[in-house]
């Protein structure tokens, strides 16, 4: 009887191909390309997943393009719907900086009158004093300030040209009568795995971001207003937290920021129960994401909680945000080669 597929030995060029992986792990947390990583996914899955569905009657390679022309025009609409907005609004009496300073001195202005002397002594006592206070923060940390801003521009330039990459891989297609070559196929085997992987840990990071809004609505829509406390903004805190959901880790720090900010306009005890609403559901969720993301990747809770906490330790935020998708792939490479 002839040896299954798993019990064969691997050969050289999967070997070589899964040794260019694992080295390319921390080549990119290091070198910063996991936004431009993870861009190109998205765009490369999308394609994948829209194509079949809305354009079945067409050919492959003309449904492909179809599906990536129409992600371009929604990228490109809703940049330009993004940038249209915060012009009218910094443009408009509510968005200028004057009223914005305004409305944070009555915010903090109202804390001052609950909290005790030696806290008030830290907190400005008006608009022109939280100013002066704004200016000699941003002077102290200027260095710290532009090296953050250059970050993000770097980081959202690699996620463009990920774009761009992931959308120009999506549509190339191999010739059906084209043998490839032996690490050619072990490579697009080893990269099929981290596509994959992706599209798992994505998929269900969709359901946690639908669970955390669900739990955010509740608490902001119901718990609160029970309570006799109405918080402003309610509708865009709950699209805000699903949207930022949709992140891995920073999105609930996002959202979370948001509705603590907004419960300290009502009133500091309302900020302190938010605070402390948010960090007992989200510890909570923190077990609960893992099993929901675990389900996926075929992995225990405890596997995914080490995982991440491994890679924080070694790449910090980036790590953790990377941690399932490169989790997920690990495992599946090693399953399909039977070592585990």
């Amino acid at each position: 009887m002839s040896p299954s597929s798993h019990e064969m030995p691997i050969t050289r060029s999967q070997l070589i191909a899964l040794i260019f992986m694992l080295a390319a792990i921390p080549i990119v947390l290091n070198l910063h390309l996991l936004p431009a990583l993870f861009a190109g996914l998205l765009v490369h899955e999308l394609v994948h997943l829209l194509a079949p569905r809305l354009f079945g009657t067409q050919s492959i390679g003309r449904a492909k393009l179809l599906a990536l022309s129409l992600l371009l025009i929604a990228i490109i609409t809703a940049i330009a719907l993004t940038i249209t907005y915060l012009v009218i609004f910094l443009r408009s009496d509510s968005g200028s900086v004057s009223v914005l300073l305004e409305k944070m001195a009555e915010i903090l202005e109202k804390a001052r009158q609950t909290m005790p002397a030696y806290i008030q002594a830290l907190i400005p006592i008006d608009s022109s004093a939280l100013k002066d206070l704004i200016v000699k923060s941003l002077r102290d940390n200027a260095n710290e300030l532009k090296s953050m801003g250059g970050e993000l521009g770097h980081g959202l330039l690699n996620a463009l040209i990920g774009m761009i990459l992931g959308g120009l891989i999506s549509l190339r297609q191999t010739p059906s009568n084209a043998v490839p070559k032996p690490l050619v196929q072990a490579l697009t085997q080893s990269t099929g795995r981290l596509s994959q992987a992706f599209h798992r840990v994505v998929f269900a990071q969709v359901r946690i971001s639908f669970l955390n809004t669900v739990l955010s609505g509740i608490y902001l829509a119901i718990f609160l207003p029970f309570f006799d406390v109405h918080l402003p903004l309610v509708k865009t805190m709950i699209v805000l937290t699903f949207l930022a959901g949709l992140l891995p880790v920073i999105g609930n720090l996002i959202s979370n920021t948001g509705i603590v900010i907004i419960s300290l306009s009502v009133s500091p005890t309302a900020a302190l129960v938010s605070l402390s609403f948010l960090v007992i559901i989200h510890k909570l969720e923190y077990f609960i994401n893992a099993r929901i993301v675990g389900s996926q990747i075929h992995a225990s809770a405890w596997e995914l909680l080490l995982a991440m906490l491994f890679m924080e330790a070694c790449f910090g935020l980036p790590g953790v945000i990377a941690a399932p998708v490169f989790y997920a792939y690990l495992k599946a490479e090693f399953s399909d080669h039977d070592w585990i």
